[in-house]
């Protein structure tokens, strides 16, 4: 736990040295798990845009709360500041906390679109699609921002 913790706060604080990038997404996660802990301010900061207010905040609950909804949101807006090597990583631990946390796999989806990595951010809407066969909004998402994608590259 304590690497954990150490780990979580240099990689924060690298990434909140990284500049503010352009890159768009969907929705704000806004799953709440059952045992998660509040993340209404985090949420709030993350969608006024101040990613590393959010960073600051998620990095303080993380020090008590490992939970997946917290490092996906940590991924969410290390994502949204550019720093994708660290991004990815933080999804990638909420996804261990929990294999079927749909908006870990969706922002991941996002992020490999991002990075160019199309048939890896299909992997992530299969999962999605496997997780919401009747449909929810993290898969719809992930759709229409490679659909998006394809339009563009034929165009």
């Amino acid at each position: 736990m304590r690497s954990t913790r150490k780990f979580t706060r240099v990689a924060l604080l690298l990434a909140l040295g990284v500049t503010v990038g352009s890159s768009s997404a969907f929705a704000v996660d806004n799953m709440n798990s059952k045992d998660a802990p509040d993340l209404t301010s985090v949420r709030a900061r993350i969608k006024a845009a101040d990613y590393k207010g959010a960073l600051v905040e998620l990095t303080r609950i993380a020090d008590t709360n490992q939970h997946a909804d917290v490092y996906s949101l940590m991924g969410y807006s290390l994502r949204k500041i550019g720093d994708y090597p660290t991004s990815l990583t933080f999804y990638k631990k909420a996804l261990d906390f929990d294999a079927d946390h749909k908006g870990a796999r969706e922002y991941l989806g996002e992020l490999y679109v991002e990075m160019g990595d199309l048939p890896k951010a299909r992997e992530q809407l299969a999962v999605l699609t496997k997780l919401c066969p009747q449909g929810c909004e993290e898969r719809e998402d992930l759709e229409k921002l490679l659909a998006t994608k394809a339009a563009a590259k034929v165009n």
